[in-house]
């Protein structure tokens, strides 16, 4: 397999699974997605969770001590002070809204924005879209990117038969996105140390609670604007590092 088969195959099992999920979407009743929604969410909390566990990693405390907590939670209100400044999330948005309006898309426009910008976020903040992406650019196989790939297929007929067109075009940012990342590994070789990469996952974990709460119409968290987050946690735990 070439370095990047792994981003390939996935954007390809996430726009056929798009494309299955809308086929089923007018024959599945309203209640009904409205409970594959909330399933979705609770997976995305379970997801999360799981991930943000990881912050106790020997890896972590190796590089920042009993710090690993704390760089989480310095990284995740930076990404917030930074990502609100730049109103990610409201750019987001507008791209979605201008995608709809370009193609002419009937859906209403809140509707088709969350199909977009949802599923994006899910498949682009989890802890395999940045290992396996950087596993597979130092050409360590793409067995990790595989295994989303199907996970991600499947999330996407459940997002498509609920919220519509919108997901289909997740699958383009998603290529664009682990793309970059493979890239970065195949240029850079070892780009992160593994303490770096636990911290990424950990707060990359905590903003998918918040994406999974927001799935649950439990808290509109605007997650877009965390998203800088994943830039300041491998930052945070050089300079930790540094005084350690």
């Amino acid at each position: 397999m070439f370095i990047g088969f792994g981003t390939v195959a996935n954007v390809v099992t996430v726009a056929v699974g798009a494309i299955l999920g809308l086929l089923l979407g007018n024959r599945i009743p309203e209640r009904t997605r409205d409970t594959v929604t909330d399933v979705l969410g609770m997976v995305t909390l379970v997801l999360g969770v799981q991930s943000a566990l990881v912050v106790t990693s020997d890896a972590l405390r190796a590089e920042v001590g009993s710090a690993g907590v704390l760089v989480v939670l310095g990284s995740l209100l930076l990404g917030a002070l930074t990502g609100s400044a730049l109103r990610i999330e409201a750019r987001l948005e507008g791209v979605a809204d201008v995608l709809r309006r370009r193609l002419r898309v009937r859906e209403e426009s809140g509707r088709f924005v969350d199909a977009v910008v949802t599923p994006t976020l899910l498949f682009c903040v989890g802890p395999l879209t940045i290992l396996g992406s950087l596993s597979d650019g130092l050409g360590r196989g793409a067995d990790q990117l595989m295994v989303k790939a199907v996970l991600d297929g499947f999330a996407a007929i459940a997002f498509a038969s609920t919220l519509g067109w919108g997901v289909l075009f997740s699958a383009l940012t998603l290529g664009v996105i682990q793309g970059a990342l493979t890239l970065a590994g195949f240029l850079f070789g070892d780009l992160f140390t593994a303490g770096q990469i636990d911290a990424l996952s950990a707060t990359g974990g905590v903003i998918l609670i918040g994406l999974g709460l927001r799935l649950l119409r439990l808290k509109t968290t605007p997650i877009g604007d965390l998203l800088p987050a994943l830039v300041f946690a491998p930052i945070l735990v050089w300079v930790v590092a540094a005084f350690v």
